[in-house]
């Protein structure tokens, strides 16, 4: 019952697709992949605008952990706007993906979605990776397992054990989880451009969060306030964009570094 509820907690999942993708009113491709285990997966490909000076960039979406896919279109649309390519894709037990979420399946789809990218002919360097809550969790070991060009926390919590311990202080939070999402920890690994995007009035995972994992992140890396709750990060979609935008700039340079 314990383990139910620890997964209950973290995965909220929906098959129910309440959008087909193509309501961005732009080319897309909606695409089926494997993870390594076997698992079927379902992801939307949106091309960047034609003759882009960043179409060479690609952000691959790591969602957070209720709804699927279809739910954050204007997120999209918003990266898409920066004149990169967007690539969503659904962990396994979401939205068309087959399968039962867990940690290690996570990222394990996450691998296979950055494996896409590269068949579509997306250079490592390249592909920059966006964390939404827990899928910040998600694209920080991604960042440890394949070469990324730039990791985007957005929303995200220092660990799973750590935001449980806060929701729920009266359970003995840290000896039983099983799942733990280390964020923070692995952040003095990760050697890439970093940007922590997340809001004040944070009413789920708070804005100390925020501020410690961006403490743990080595350089370059950027802090950007966000503003909204929880679920509703672009409430000031020009401020959020305009933290994407800065940190893709950061991107730029470091690759011109490293050329």
């Amino acid at each position: 019952m314990l383990r139910w509820f620890e997964h209950y907690q973290v995965y909220h999942p929906s098959r129910a697709m309440d959008a087909s993708g193509a309501e961005l009113g732009r080319p897309f491709e909606e695409v089926s992949f494997q993870s390594l285990d076997g698992v079927e997966l379902n992801g939307w490909f949106y091309p960047a605008t034609p003759h882009s000076p960043r179409a060479h960039l690609g952000i691959l979406v790591c969602h957070g952990n209720a709804g699927n896919i279809s739910h954050r279109l204007e997120l999209y649309q918003t990266l898409l706007e920066t004149g990169v390519s967007v690539f969503a894709f659904d962990y396994r037990g979401y939205g068309r993906s087959q399968g039962r979420p867990s940690e290690e399946g996570t990222y394990l789809d996450a691998l296979a979605a950055h494996a896409w990218l590269r068949r579509k002919g997306q250079a490592a360097p390249n592909i920059i990776l966006f964390g939404e809550s827990l899928g910040g969790g998600v694209a920080s070991e991604l960042c440890l397992r394949e070469e990324t060009g730039g990791l985007i926390l957005q929303s995200t919590y220092t660990s799973i054990p750590d935001i449980g311990a806060e929701l729920f202080p009266w359970l003995p939070v840290r000896w039983l989880s099983t799942i733990q999402y280390d964020t923070r920890g692995k952040l003095p690994r990760v050697k890439v451009p970093v940007l922590v995007m997340h809001g004040r009035h944070d009413e789920l995972i708070g804005f100390h969060h925020g501020e410690r994992n961006f403490a743990a992140a080595n350089e370059p890396k950027l802090f950007w306030e966000i503003k909204g709750g929880h679920n509703d990060s672009l409430a000031d979609r020009a401020r959020f964009a305009e933290g994407v935008e800065r940190f893709l700039k950061v991107v730029e340079a470091a690759n011109l570094q490293h050329r």
